[in-house]
C-alpha cells in the first residue's frame, strides 16, 4: 500500500525500489504525453454536461464566452477533476500521519477548490468566485500516470459566471499535497485547463490560499479584470521581504552573494572569500537567510547536511529525480569515502606505477576490504550499504573503442573541437602573441612561441601563409592561469603551469599541436620565466612532450569545470531564474516558454554549493586550483564572462571560429567546417531561435508592444541590476527594446540551459573518465635536463609521468565526480518536450519545435557517418552524439535535456 499525499491510502503495485530505473513508465515524458486525452477520456463517461471534445479544443483549451450561457437564473453544474502524485515510497510515520488525516478530514476532504472567474464581480471589483467545494476522495480514480490519482470536486455556478481563469486551492491536511493539474468540465463544449505541478502547503503553515492560473497566456496588459489583482498577488508572495531565514516549505526567491562557501569556524584554512561585491563580482544565488557565523559575520553558517539547504519548495527534485540523485551521492560516497578509508586502512596513499593499474580500475575493480571479511569497519559499511567488496567503473568512451587513442597528437587536438570542452580553442589572428597582464607584475607580454618554432611545424609553409589560410589556432590559458599559478604551487602535491598551445589545421583536414608554452610567474632570475615544447622525434623529447600535453589538459579541465560548465551554466542561469520567478506571472507567455529550461537548477546549485564547490569539497580536492578554485572562477567572471558573447554564433565569431557570411544557412560560416560543436550546435541554436520566434511573434506585433511590457522590462531589468551588480551598467547588455531582441535574449537563455550545457556536461565520464587523458592536477613540473629528476625519467619513463600525475584517491575522486555528472536521470525531460506545459500555443509551438529537432538529429546521424569529417569517424572515434537530443538513463555522451538538472 502506498500512501497519497493528501491522506489517502490506496491499492497500488508498484515497481521494486531497487529498479526503478528499469521502469520507463516511471520517466515523465513517457508517462505524460498523453495527459490531455486520459484526464478527459477518464471522466468523460460521467461528465455533468454531455458534448464532446474537438482536436482543436484539447489543444488550445480556450473556450469563447459565447459558448457559456448567459440567461439569468440558470446554474451550470462543472466537475473538477483533481490530479495529485504520490510519493513513491514513504515511511511508516509518514503513513500514520496520512491515516491521522483521514480520520480527521474524511477521505480526500482535507482539500477545498474555489473557481474565479475572468469577469469582475461588480459589487467586489474583484474576479467573481463560486462557493468552496471539497475534493471528494470517495470517487478518486487510478490515473494513467503512475504514482498519479485523479480526484472530483462539483460546483453550482450561476450561468453568467463567467469562463473561470484561476482556481483558488486550501489544504486543511497536516502535510503538504503535490497537486499536478486541475481540469474544469462543464463550460462550453470543452475543459478548461489548469497545470499546476506545485506543492500545497498546509494552512498551518500557510495560511493564504494557493492561486492556480488556467493554461491561457495574457500579457500584464491583456489581463482580464477578474484576474489582475490574483496576478500582482501571486507575485508579491514569491518575493518575499528579504527578511529571516527561509523555511522549507517556502517559495521565495531572493538574491544573495556567495558567502556559505566556507567554513572558518570549523578551521581556519577553510576560510573563503565572499564571492559578490566590487572587489570580488560574481552572479547572484537564491538567498537562504541563514544566520551569520559568529566567528566571521560576512560567511553565512553551513548547513548540518545538503538536504537542509533551502531552495524554494517547487524547485527542489521530483521523487524520481530525488532518488536518483541519491543513487548518484551514493555513488560519489563509495568512489570518495571508501577509497579514503582504504588509504587510512593502509597508511598510505600511493602513485599508480604502471598504465595497468588504471585500466584494472574498469577490469578488476577496487577491493574495498583490503584487511579481509573479519574487519569491523567494512562489515558495517557492507551492513548498511549492501556495497560488494569490489567496485568497479565503466569503461570510458575513448578508450573503449582504442585504448591507446589518448596517447596520439590527432586526439589531443581533436578534443579540442569535438570533447568536453570544445568552446576554448580560437583562431590565430595576430602574431607575435601578446598578454593583456601588467608586465610590470607578470613580466614581458610576449609570448616564448617564436616564428621559427611554428614555420618548422608547417611543412614548408610561412607564418602568414597558415594565418591567411586561416589553419593556426591557439588554445590559451597564459592570462586566465598565471595570476593563480603562485599560489596554486604552494598548495601541497601541485604543480601547474599556465599554458598556450598551437594548432596547424594542415591540408589532410587534422588539426595537429605545433608548440606548447608552458609558463610559470616571473622572477628575479628568470624574468620571462616560459618554456616551449615541441613534438621531438627522439624518446625522451616525446616523453617530454606528453608531459607537457598532461599538463594542458589539466589547465582545460579546471577552464571547463570551473569556468565553462560551473560559472558559464549553472552560477549565471541562476539570477535569470530567481529573476524570472519575481517578476513574470506563471500566466506570462515568456514565462511559459522559460519554465521547462528553468527545472531543478537552483536544486542542484544549492546541492553544489553544500558538497562540490565549498571550501575542501570535491571540486577543490581535485583540481589543481586546489582552495582557490572559486576565485578562479570569479577572475574569469570579471574578466571575461558578458551575456552578449553567450550566443552561440557571437562566440564563434568572437573567437575567429567561424566569419560572417549572409548565404550560409546560420548567417556564419565555420572556418573548420568540420568541427562538431559548432556544427551540430548551429542547427540547435537555429531550431531554438526558430521556436522563439514562432511562438513569442504571437505576443508582441510590435517592437512597441515589447517595450510596454512592464513585467518583462522588470524581469530584465532585475536580472541584470539584482542578479548581476557588477555588471549591470556594461555596454554589451541587449536593450530588450524589440522583438527581435527578445527572441535574441530567450534563444540565448535557452540555449545555454539546454544546449550548451549538454555538450559540456555530459561528455564528461565518458571522454575524461580515464584519468591520463583529462587529470585534475599535476604534481611535478617538468624536469630540467641535468637534474634528478631528469635522470629518474629517462632511466623510468612511465613511472615518472605516473608521478606528475593524480594518486588512486586523487583520480578516483574526480572519476566519480565525473561520472555522478554525465548521468541522464530516468524522468529526464529532453529539449522539444514540457509535459507541465498544458495545451495551449506554447504547446502547439513545441509541436512544432519538436519536429524540427527530429531533422537535426537526423543531420547529426549522417554526419556520424561521413568519411569525410574524420573528427567524428575512423578506426576508434568516437561518433559526436552530445548534441543529439534524446537519450536512456544513464551516462550515455548524448541527450539535451532541458534544463541544468545536474
Amino acid at each position: 500500500m502506498i500512501p497519497l499525499q493528501s491522506g489517502i491510502v490506496k491499492l497500488y503495485s508498484a515497481p521494486p525500489q531497487s529498479s526503478l530505473a528499469a521502469f520507463p513508465s516511471a520517466g515523465r515524458e513517457s508517462t505524460r504525453r498523453r495527459r490531455n486525452s486520459s484526464v478527459v477520456a477518464a471522466i468523460q463517461s460521467d461528465r455533468p454536461r454531455v458534448g464532446t471534445v474537438s482536436p482543436a479544443q484539447k489543444s488550445s483549451a480556450v473556450i469563447s464566452p459565447e459558448a457559456v450561457s448567459t440567461n439569468p437564473g440558470q446554474v451550470i453544474e462543472v466537475r473538477a477533476v483533481i490530479t495529485i502524485r504520490q510519493k513513491i515510497k514513504d515511511g511508516i510515520f509518514q503513513k500514520l500521519a496520512e491515516q491521522a488525516d483521514t480520520i480527521v478530514h474524511g477521505i480526500g476532504r482535507g482539500i477545498r477548490i474555489q473557481l474565479v472567474s475572468v469577469d469582475v464581480d461588480p459589487e467586489t471589483g474583484l474576479g467573481r468566485r463560486s462557493k468552496e467545494a471539497a475534493v471528494m476522495g470517495l470517487f478518486q480514480r487510478e490515473s494513467e500516470k503512475p504514482y498519479h490519482v485523479d480526484f472530483t470536486a462539483s460546483f453550482s455556478v450561476p450561468a453568467d459566471f463567467g469562463l473561470p481563469g484561476a482556481i483558488l486551492v486550501a489544504n486543511a491536511h497536516s502535510k503538504e499535497v503535490f497537486l499536478s493539474e486541475i481540469v474544469i468540465h462543464g463550460f462550453g463544449d470543452g475543459p478548461i485547463f489548469f497545470p499546476a505541478h506545485t506543492f500545497i502547503q498546509p494552512q498551518t503553515l500557510v495560511p493564504n490560499k494557493r492561486i492556480i492560473f488556467s493554461s491561457q497566456e495574457y500579457l500584464p496588459s491583456q489581463t482580464p479584470g477578474g484576474l489582475k489583482d490574483l496576478r500582482q498577488e501571486d507575485l508579491a508572495s514569491l518575493q518575499g521581504n528579504g527578511k529571516g531565514e527561509r523555511k522549507t516549505h517556502e517559495r521565495i526567491y531572493d538574491y544573495d552573494v556567495y558567502n556559505d562557501l566556507g567554513d572558518p569556524e570549523k578551521s581556519e584554512d577553510l576560510a573563503r572569500p565572499v564571492l559578490g561585491g566590487s572587489q570580488m563580482p560574481y552572479p547572484r544565488r537564491c538567498r537562504t537567510g541563514r544566520p551569520p557565523m559568529k566567528s566571521d559575520p560576512r560567511n553565512e553558517s553551513r548547513v548540518k547536511n545538503s538536504i537542509s539547504a533551502y531552495v524554494p519548495r517547487d524547485e527542489a527534485f521530483e521523487d524520481i529525480k530525488d532518488k536518483s540523485i541519491s543513487t548518484a551521492a551514493i555513488k560519489v560516497v563509495l568512489n570518495n569515502v571508501i577509497p579514503v578509508l582504504t588509504t587510512v586502512l593502509s597508511k598510505s596513499d600511493r602513485n599508480f606505477t604502471a598504465f595497468s593499474e588504471i585500466e584494472d580500475l574498469y577490469k578488476d575493480g577496487i577491493s574495498l576490504n583490503p584487511q579481509g571479511d573479519d574487519n569491523i569497519l567494512w562489515q558495517f559499511l557492507r551492513k548498511i550499504t549492501n556495497i560488494q567488496e569490489r567496485l568497479k567503473y565503466d569503461l570510458p568512451l575513448t578508450i573503449s573503442r582504442d585504448r591507446f587513442s589518448w596517447l596520439r597528437d590527432s586526439e589531443f587536438a581533436r578534443q579540442t573541437l569535438a570533447g568536453v570542452n570544445p568552446g576554448s580553442i580560437e583562431r590565430l589572428r595576430e602574431f607575435p602573441i601578446l598578454s593583456k597582464l601588467d608586465p610590470e607584475e607578470y613580466g614581458p607580454p610576449e609570448s616564448a612561441i617564436t616564428r621559427e618554432i611554428i614555420e618548422g611545424e608547417l611543412s614548408g609553409m610561412t607564418l602568414e601563409k597558415a594565418m591567411e589560410e586561416k589553419r593556426l589556432f591557439v588554445l590559451d590559458y597564459h592570462d586566465m592561469l598565471l595570476p593563480f599559478i603562485k599560489r596554486m604551487n604552494s598548495q601541497e602535491g601541485r604543480k601547474s603551469y599556465a599554458s598556450r598551445t598551437v594548432f596547424f589545421y594542415n591540408s589532410r583536414g587534422v588539426l595537429q599541436p605545433v608548440a606548447i608554452e608552458l609558463s610559470l610567474p616571473p622572477t628575479s632570475s628568470e624574468p620571462q620565466n616560459k618554456k616551449v615544447y615541441t613534438r621531438g622525434h627522439h624518446a625522451t623529447e616525446q616523453w617530454i612532450w606528453r608531459l607537457a600535453k598532461a599538463h594542458v589538459c589539466s589547465n582545460d579541465l579546471c577552464v571547463h569545470q570551473l569556468v565553462s560548465h560551473w560559472l558559464k551554466t549553472h552560477a549565471c542561469m541562476e539570477p535569470c531564474i530567481i529573476a524570472a520567478h519575481r517578476q513574470l506571472s506563471m500566466m506570462h507567455p515568456v514565462f511559459k516558454l522559460l519554465h521547462p529550461h528553468m527545472r531543478y537548477t537552483l536544486e542542484i546549485n544549492a546541492l553544489a554549493r553544500q558538497i562540490l564547490i565549498n571550501g575542501d569539497g570535491i571540486m577543490e580536492t581535485g583540481f589543481g586550483t586546489g582552495k582557490y578554485s572559486m576565485e578562479f572562477s570569479a577572475s574569469a567572471y570579471k574578466r571575461f564572462w558578458r551575456f552578449d558573447m553567450e550566443a552561440l554564433p557571437a562566440d564563434l565569431l568572437r573567437r575567429g571560429m567561424a566569419e560572417e557570411d549572409p548565404s550560409s544557412p546560420h548567417g556564419i560560416k565555420l572556418v573548420i567546417e568540420d568541427y562538431p560543436y559548432a556544427a551540430d550546435g548551429l542547427l540547435i541554436w537555429s531550431a531554438i531561435e526558430f521556436y522563439a520566434t514562432d511562438y513569442l511573434s504571437q505576443f508582441y506585433p510590435s517592437s512597441a508592444a515589447v517595450a510596454a511590457d512592464v513585467e518583462l522590462q522588470a524581469w530584465w531589468a532585475e536580472l541584470r541590476t539584482r542578479g548581476h551588480p557588477e555588471k549591470a551598467h556594461e555596454p554589451w547588455w541587449p536593450t530588450l527594446s524589440s522583438l527581435a531582441d527578445l527572441i535574441h535574449i530567450i534563444t540565448t537563455l535557452i540555449w545555454i540551459a539546454s544546449g550548451y550545457h549538454a555538450a559540456i556536461n555530459f561528455g564528461q565520464y565518458p571522454i575524461g573518465g580515464f584519468m591520463p587523458n583529462r587529470p585534475g592536477l599535476m604534481k611535478k613540473l617538468i624536469p630540467e635536463e641535468g637534474s634528478a629528476e631528469f635522470e629518474k625519467l629517462v632511466e623510468q619513463p612511465q613511472e615518472a609521468f605516473l608521478k606528475s600525475l593524480p594518486t588512486m584517491l586523487e583520480a578516483t575522486q574526480i572519476m566519480s565526480l565525473q561520472d555522478v555528472l554525465s548521468v541522464h536521470s530516468p524522468d529526464e525531460e529532453y529539449l522539444g518536450t514540457d509535459p507541465d506545459s498544458g495545451p495551449g500555443l506554447v504547446a502547439q509551438a513545441l509541436e512544432r519545435f519538436s519536429k524540427r529537432l527530429d531533422e537535426v538529429e537526423g543531420v547529426i546521424k549522417a554526419r556520424n557517418r561521413d568519411p569525410k569529417l574524420k573528427n567524428r569517424t575512423g578506426a576508434g572515434v568516437p561518433p559526436y552524439e552530445l548534441l543529439m537530443r534524446s537519450s536512456g538513463p544513464g551516462a550515455t555522451a548524448r541527450g539535451i535535456p532541458n534544463s541544468i538538472s545536474i
